[in-house]
């Protein structure tokens, strides 16, 4: 049972680091995708404003997003099309590839044709999954962010056990006693601690959001 549990413990993520777009058209209206890595609400609120500056003669702007390690926070907007026929669409197609810290936006110009509520879920469900397809997923690890002290003389030791673990290193400073904020891999975290307490004079904190 024990095992089980300690299988299911998430240690990565799937996500995008680069920006999708692709275009999707169907009876004289346009689609146009974008898929961005988006780290917060803020940012994507800010990518939103952007895009709608770019494209100021657009009819719609429509959009979805998942965040978080857990993937528990998202969001979905229809901006003015029927209701459930954009956003959520959009959304399975972040969710079908099991992506977090993504969001997408639709922006639709219309071409004068009603689509009717299956057609708009086609072309935004097309539209979003095109500008997934243009942008490589990544697998990322999980950190667990600690700060650690030591004096100087431990420097090797340090540095060894952060390559042994393959933290990265996020701030330093070097002086006679050194400060690092690393982030160790979720599932190497026991481990790390266990060989960084064999380090004589090393203190460890652990860094809570």
């Amino acid at each position: 049972m024990d095992e089980n549990l300690h299988m299911n413990i998430q240690t990565h993520y799937q996500t995008i680091e680069t920006v999708g777009q692709a275009e999707f058209a169907d009876r004289g209206s346009k689609f146009i995708g974008y898929a961005y890595p988006v780290p917060d609400a803020n940012k994507f609120k800010s990518i939103l404003q952007s895009i709608k500056k770019e494209h100021p003669k657009a009819h719609h702007y429509c959009f979805a997003y998942r965040l978080g390690l857990d993937g528990n926070l998202f969001r979905v907007s229809d901006d003015g099309e029927p209701s459930g026929s954009a956003g959520r669409p959009i959304l399975g197609q972040i969710d079908s590839r099991e992506l977090t810290n993504v969001g997408i936006i639709v922006v639709r110009y219309f071409g004068g044709t009603l689509l009717g509520v299956p057609g708009l879920i086609n072309a935004y469900k097309t539209a979003a999954a095109l500008a997934l397809q243009v942008t490589p997923a990544v697998r990322k690890t999980i950190d667990i962010i600690f700060d650690i002290q030591f004096d100087y003389t431990r420097m090797n030791e340090v540095m060894t056990l952060i390559k042994r673990f393959s933290c990265s290193v996020l701030q330093q400073d070097q002086q006679l006693f050194c400060l690092f904020r690393i982030g160790v891999p979720k599932e190497s975290e026991q481990d790390f601690l266990k060989q960084a307490g064999e380090i004589i004079g090393i203190e460890i904190k652990k860094i809570t959001k």
